[in-house]
């Protein structure tokens, strides 16, 4: 009898030691999960206007549609890599033909648009950390992206590097600096050293390559090739169907204010961490082969920028849209003295200015 009371009484023993262990284990871990909760519920931390002036600097420059279709673009980074990619592996098609290949393509809009700037594509490509970077930045802090981009465009204009010229029209509203092609039926991509062009000097983004064709070092800016967007413009995605409401601070396509559908970079504000685990995604290091490549029309909210059909691209007045314009390619010099040139049909120049 004494010797089953002594079990009795360690098997009692060895029972209470498990279930006081059950419970301290329950405790840490509900708490845990509190401290998770709350963590998770906590705004995302957003960056500064010196860290967007840095992230939005090799592209404040460009035509106003140029750099809606970037930042557009920026959010789909996986399908920037694959139509880089495919753009230098199909560098045998011209012209309309290399339009309607493009459009047989699974990207989104702004991908397509950006295949007939080559050097844009390569860059962003090349700069892919950067190119993440500021599609996270445009999905989460999409006016402060905006105000970064008038803020550089007022330093480089008080600098003496933004001006009209041969290759593009520089207007003035107020506050608002907007960048429209000259020839509205050729855009000439700005080359320029993002870091020394406004004035005082940005700091470099970390790793940054410098793409020939887009970069020319020195404080000026240089114009080379004129891209005639004519082949393009019978497609949906085409250079007219892009705008940027500068006022209404976002990105226009087709009439409407653009909204990524990316699966890769989203707006935190609109998810839930419970249900999306944002941080899969790494913007300093990732596989390029790991995104999964969306496909979806684009067209959110009513936006009051509203274009009008006929008008010159203007954020103040609308921009061009519909419509097949003649198109081509020619060169211009990049130098001190501007100096023109003849070529297609038509009288321009690549200039430093």
């Amino acid at each position: 009898m004494k010797l089953f009371k002594q079990i009795l009484t360690l098997l009692l023993c060895c029972l209470l030691v498990r279930f006081t262990a059950q419970a301290e284990s329950f405790g840490p871990t509900g708490q845990s999960n509190k401290q998770s909760n709350e963590q998770s519920s906590a705004p995302p931390v957003q960056q500064s206007a010196q860290e967007l002036q840095q992230l939005v600097a090799p592209i404040a420059l460009y035509p106003d549609a140029l750099v809606a279709q970037i930042l557009a673009a920026s959010t789909y980074p996986a399908e920037i890599v694959e139509a880089d990619r495919w753009v230098q592996s199909h560098s045998n098609l011209k012209g309309q033909e290399l339009a309607k290949e493009v459009d047989k393509q699974p990207w989104d809009p702004s991908v397509k648009a950006l295949a007939q700037f080559p050097s844009v594509l390569e860059n962003m490509d090349k700069n892919l950390s950067w190119t993440s970077s500021l599609g996270d930045a445009y999905a989460n802090q999409q006016q402060d992206v905006t105000n970064a981009v008038q803020a550089l465009r007022q330093q480089a204009h008080q600098a003496g590097n933004l001006n009209s010229n041969e290759q593009e029209k520089v207007t003035t509203e107020g506050n608002t600096i907007a960048i429209e092609p000259a020839n509205p039926e050729v855009v000439y991509v700005p080359e320029y050293d993002p870091w020394l062009v406004y004035g005082a000097p940005i700091v470099a983004y970390p790793g940054w390559y410098p793409e020939p064709g887009i970069f020319l070092a020195g404080v000026g800016i240089g114009f080379g090739i004129g891209f005639g967007v004519g082949f393009f413009g019978g497609f949906g995605w085409g250079w007219h169907h892009w705008g940027y409401d500068w006022h209404g601070r976002s990105v226009i396509y087709n009439h409407n204010t653009y909204i990524s559908h990316s699966r890769t970079i989203v707006n935190r504000n609109n998810f839930s961490r419970n249900n999306f685990n944002h941080n899969s995604f790494n913007h300093n290091n990732f596989n390029h082969a790991s995104f999964n490549h969306a496909n979806a029309f684009h067209g959110g909210g009513s936006s009051s920028f509203h274009p009008q059909s006929g008008t010159r691209s203007s954020a103040f007045s609308g921009f061009d849209h519909g419509g097949n314009v003649r198109g081509f390619s020619s060169r211009g010099r990049s130098s001190f003295g501007g100096g023109g040139f003849h070529g297609g049909g038509f009288h321009g120049g690549g200039g430093r200015r």
